[in-house]
This record gives C-alpha cells, structure tokens and sequence, in this order.
C-alpha cells in the first residue's frame, strides 16, 4: 500500500464509495445560479395525498390548532391544510432523508422519531384510527362532524396520550401534526401556506426581503414594511 497522508476529506470520501480526485479548489468556492435545491412550489387548488375523509379531518383540526379570530385568519384559512397536503405528497412524505431502518426500539421521549411508519403512513394510519375513535365513543361519526368544544376535547386528550390508537402513538402523530400545522402557517407561501402572508403579517415578519439594515437598530419598533415571499408579494404581480 503506497503511504498516504489521511485526511478528513480522504476518509469520507473511501467512506461513501467515492473516487478523491487529486486537484484542490483554489480560491472561492464554484458557485452557478439553480445549483442549490430549488422551492419547488405548490400548484393546483385540489388536494393530492388526502382523501375526502382525510381532507375533512386536516381542515377541522388545523382550525383548532390555529383558529381564526379576532386578530385575522386562521390555520384553515391560510391554506394550512393544502401545505401539508404538499408535504406528505413529497419527499417529507416518504422520509426520502431521514435514517428509516431498524432498530425498532420503542425509545424515548429525548430519541426523536422512533417509528417504522413515513410521515404519510402515520397520517393515514392516525386519521382513520382517529375517526374510528369517535365514532365509537358516540359523539358523532368522525372528528369533523365532533361539535368544536368536542374536537377540542378530544385534541388535549390526543395530546396528553389519553387516546389510544391501533398501529400509531397518538402523541407522536400529535405532536407532527402540530408541528406541521405552525410550519405551514409561517413558511413562505410558496409552498401552499401561509396564504397572503398572513401569519408574517400577525407577527410582524419581513419574509424574505433582502436588506434589513435600516432596521437593525431600531429595537422595539414594528417594521414598517409588509412582508415580501421568495416570489415576491402579491402587490406586485397584480395585472
């Protein structure tokens, strides 16, 4: 074996299976404009995972994890339910990143993520396990047509573990669901959330303007622009 100098990159490189070409960068780091991962936007108005029961389910609970009121709309009304439709029709869906093999230790609280399941099967799994929870405690036929102080009932048992459901936990589902739901409320409206910026607008967020300097040290002040997505704001794709 000829005697070679190892290095960080070195062995990364024999780890991963990849050939280490001998020539280094010099200089800046290569950069071409669309080489990163791209937003890949939401299109369409219909929903592309969920099923009609399903869609009923994720538009009753994500208003009463963020409901509308008197300071502007809700969860529901800003598109919530379209986001995370998105999502698990996509790469979060399937767990394309994430390390899914075994063990399949029941874990701890502190471990993270500890099921078999991808994001899509344990929605799938929760909702009809869910509905089928109602349905037979008699209160109604499923989650959605369950009258609100009952859906939030039934949340803050879901939450607290109190509900027992076949092939999911139902605090891990809950606790995704929620997650989910504030992510699609404040991410940019690129991916099918946050409609109209209204959740930057209820907490007084820039989005993605490129100059905040004039603002920096002004502490305890509202910004006094309105927020801007990575495709733009609606004022300025007006025809």
């Amino acid at each position: 074996m000829p005697n070679r100098k190892l290095s960080r990159r070195r062995v990364i490189a024999a780890a991963a299976g990849i050939p280490l070409a001998p020539a280094a960068i010099r200089g800046e780091t290569p950069w071409r404009e669309g080489a990163a991962d791209a937003p890949r936007p939401a299109s369409g108005g219909g929903y592309v995972f969920f099923t009609g029961a399903e869609a009923a389910f994720i538009e009753a609970v994500v208003a009463r994890l963020i409901p509308k009121d008197e300071l502007g709309p809700g969860a529901l009304e800003a598109g919530v339910a379209i986001f995370i439709d998105r999502q698990l029709a996509g790469e979060f869906g399937r767990a394309e990143r994430w390390y899914m093999q075994g063990p399949w230790g029941a874990g701890t609280s502190t471990q993270g993520y500890q099921t078999r399941l991808t994001p899509a099967a344990v929605y799938r799994a929760a909702i009809r396990a869910i509905d089928a929870a109602v349905g037979h405690e008699g209160k109604a036929a499923s989650f959605a047509r369950l009258a609100v102080a009952d859906q939030d009932a039934f949340l803050h048992r879901l939450e607290k573990g109190q509900v027992q459901l076949s092939r999911v936990d139902g605090v891990t589902f809950f606790d995704m669901l929620l997650q989910n739901t504030m992510e699609g409320f404040w991410s940019d409206p690129i991916y099918g959330g946050n409609r109209d910026m209204v959740g930057w607008k209820l907490i007084g967020f820039p989005g993605a303007r490129y100059d905040q300097t004039p603002f920096v040290s002004q502490h305890g002040k509202p910004y006094p622009l309105p927020p801007v997505g990575l495709k733009g704001r609606p004022a300025w794709n007006r025809s």
